[in-house]
Parts: structure tokens; C-alpha cells; sequence
């Protein structure tokens, strides 16, 4: 297992600790004083004061506090070998000490997160945990509205724990039955390690062997490079819920919000590439020429959507659903005030959820 070397010169904790976390524990078990902290890093004891009161107050959170639990129970043992916390040691079940679980070392966290932030990452999926069970299931709630979950990965508390622990997972609520979110930070861990893997993918043997110096092949098609899809605006609203539990856009907004970029995006690859979204309000988009003419049938769909919703509401869902502008951008770009705009952009994508459901699935343009 990887360690990383304590300031002692022992190695008690996991490398995958984050520093704060490593000196709350060194302080509260250990018995190290925060100056004597602050002289091992190069910092000052005020900035260890903080990290040690932040690191208190997250304890709240039930993962977080296991993490705690069991890192402790570590660095009092390594204490307890060198005489410093004696007594302490004494006390502790000699039973539990030898049931307890082996420690996680980086890369089984690495390995294990990945799978989890992966799924996470999706709308509606969360991960759920019990109290006092050694287990935590990652559930994707179908209906959005806290009905039947699908159970789609379960996991090791202890693993759930460390990432709770990194700030990778948030719980809003704790209680009897906790549900954790993928946090920014989260989102950002699992996007660099996308990026490592695509990386590692297309370095291949690049070390090991060399490539004959050929010409280029005119025929051959260029390799296709994996990039990482960019987020939505309307996908994180849908990760929002009230005290009640329930989601701030609905399953029907969803889906309008997707048929509209779906429109947009089919709309571009005819001729003239971008659409004239001005024109399409004001009723002067051009007609489908051909029932076989993909872009120009979905140019009109997407002229008939933006006439239904009209100016103010067709911008915000043009900007956000479309363009993936961000919801401060948008309010920016169109004068708005601070925090309108994803109530805007609610009542936008009702009213065009209402005018899909009366166009049916006749005039639903699917890709393909």
C-alpha cells in the first residue's frame, strides 16, 4: 500500500489524505500542536487553525466523519507504538483491530472512483448510504420525482468515505438514509482522468518502437480523437431539488431541451450553416424543400419551436439548450438580472414541452 511519510517520520496515512485532513488528525490524535504543524509545512498556525475548524465542521457530513474514524484509528495506533498516546491505545478492542478493514491505497481509490464519478455524473444518479452498513449503491432515479431508483453500482463505504473525504461527493441532507451528488470538484477529477486515459490510449508504443518514415496515406482517414462532452446548462439545473426532493426541471423538460438542440444541430448542416434565429421568430424561415431534406425539415421545426416561445423565452433556450451558454452568461449577454435566468429558462422549456406533446412524434426529428 502507498503511504506517505508523516512529519514525525512514520508512515500512518494513505497518500490519497488531503492535507488539511492529515493535520486535523496529527492535531486531534497525535496531540501535535498547530504551530509545530505550521513549522513542518512552511505555513503559518493561523492557516492550520483553519484547515483544522473547516475540517471539524465537515464532520456533519456522515461519510466524512467515518473517513475520520477510521484514519484516526490509524494514526492512534502508530502513536500508540511510539508511547505517545499510551493510554489511549490501551483502550481501543484488541477484536475490532483485527477485523478491521485494510486501508485504500491510491489507486484502488483512482480505480474505483472512476467507475463511480462516471455514472454520477449522469442526471437524476446520486449514491445512497445507510447508516452503519458497509456498503453504498449508486441509484438512478428514473421518474425524478423520488419514486423507484434502479440500483446501478454498489461499492464499498470505505471507498464512498475517501471521496466524501476529497470533496469529490456532497451530501445536502443528511440522515437515516443519505444521498450524495457529484460536486464541481468531482466533475473536474473525472475529466482529467478521462484525459489521462485518452492519453495514455493514443501514446500506444510510441516509446518502445518508432514508425517507419512513409508518406501519408491520402486514403487512409485521419484517426478520431475522443474529446470530453461539454455540459449543458440544463443538465445541471436537473441536478437541483428542493427541501422536498424535488427536481427543478422535470423528465419532459429534459427531453424538450435535448429535441430543440437535437433540431439545432440537424439545422446546421444545411446550407447556410448556422440558422437565422432572428428570422425564425419573426415567421420567415424558409420551407423544407424535400420530405428527404433533413436540415431544411428541421430548420422549420426549430423556426415553429422559437415562434412558440417567442423573443425573451426563445433567446434563453436558444443560448442555454443550443449554444451551451452558460446561465450568468446568458443573463450578461441579454441585460438580465443576477439569477433569472434559470427561471426563465424553466418556464421556457415547460411551454415548449407542451408544444411537443401536441405535435406528437410525427414531428420528432431523431438522428439516424
Amino acid at each position: 500500500m502507498l503511504r506517505m511519510k508523516t512529519t514525525d517520520g512514520d508512515s500512518a496515512l494513505p497518500d490519497w489524505v488531503p492535507d488539511d485532513a492529515r493535520r486535523y488528525l496529527e492535531h486531534t490524535e497525535s496531540g501535535r500542536s498547530l504551530r509545530a504543524l505550521a513549522k513542518a509545512s512552511g505555513c503559518h498556525a493561523s492557516t492550520v487553525m483553519r484547515q483544522v475548524r473547516r475540517i471539524e465542521i465537515r464532520r456533519e457530513d456522515p461519510l466524512v466523519d467515518a473517513a475520520l474514524k477510521r484514519l484516526g484509528a490509524e494514526v492512534a495506533g502508530v502513536a500508540g507504538h511510539r508511547g505517545d498516546t499510551l493510554a489511549a491505545a490501551k483502550e481501543v478492542d484488541v477484536s475490532s483491530q483485527r477485523t478491521a478493514p485494510e486501508p485504500i491505497d491510491g489507486e484502488t481509490l483512482k480505480r474505483e472512483a472512476a467507475r463511480v464519478l462516471r455514472l454520477m455524473g449522469r442526471p437524476g444518479t446520486l449514491l445512497a448510504v445507510a447508516q452503519d452498513m458497509d456498503k453504498a449503491v449508486v441509484v438512478k432515479d428514473d421518474d425524478g420525482g423520488g419514486g423507484a431508483a434502479a440500483r446501478q453500482l454498489v461499492i464499498d463505504a470505505a471507498i464512498a468515505q475517501a471521496m466524501a473525504l476529497k470533496g469529490w461527493i456532497a451530501c445536502d441532507n443528511p440522515g437515516r438514509v443519505s444521498r450524495y451528488r457529484i460536486t464541481a470538484a468531482g466533475r473536474g477529477v473525472y475529466q482529467r482522468m478521462v484525459a489521462e486515459a485518452d492519453r495514455v490510449a493514443h501514446a500506444g508504443f510510441a516509446e518502445a518502437q518508432a514508425g517507419f518514415d512513409m508518406p501519408p496515406d491520402p486514403r487512409r482517414r485521419p484517426p478520431q480523437v475522443r474529446t470530453l462532452q461539454i455540459e449543458s446548462p440544463v443538465a445541471a439545473l436537473a441536478r437541483r431539488r428542493d427541501k422536498a426532493g424535488v427536481p427543478f426541471l422535470d423528465r419532459a423538460a429534459l427531453d424538450a431541451a435535448e429535441r430543440l438542440r437535437e433540431d439545432y444541430e440537424i439545422a446546421r448542416l444545411g446550407e447556410g450553416g448556422e440558422p437565422d434565429i432572428d428570422a425564425m421568430m419573426r415567421g420567415e424561415a424558409a420551407a423544407a424543400s424535400s420530405a428527404t431534406d433533413r436540415p431544411a425539415e428541421a430548420r422549420r421545426r426549430l423556426a415553429a419551436a422559437l415562434r412558440e416561445l417567442g423573443p425573451g423565452l426563445g433567446d434563453m433556450a436558444m443560448r442555454c439548450c443550443c449554444r451551451l451558454e452558460g446561465l450568468e452568461t446568458a443573463e450578461q449577454n441579454l441585460g438580465w438580472s443576477a439569477r433569472s435566468g434559470k427561471i426563465v429558462l424553466r418556464i421556457a422549456l415547460q411551454r415548449l414541452a407542451r408544444h411537443y406533446e401536441r405535435l406528437g412524434r410525427s414531428g420528432r426529428g431523431l438522428i439516424g
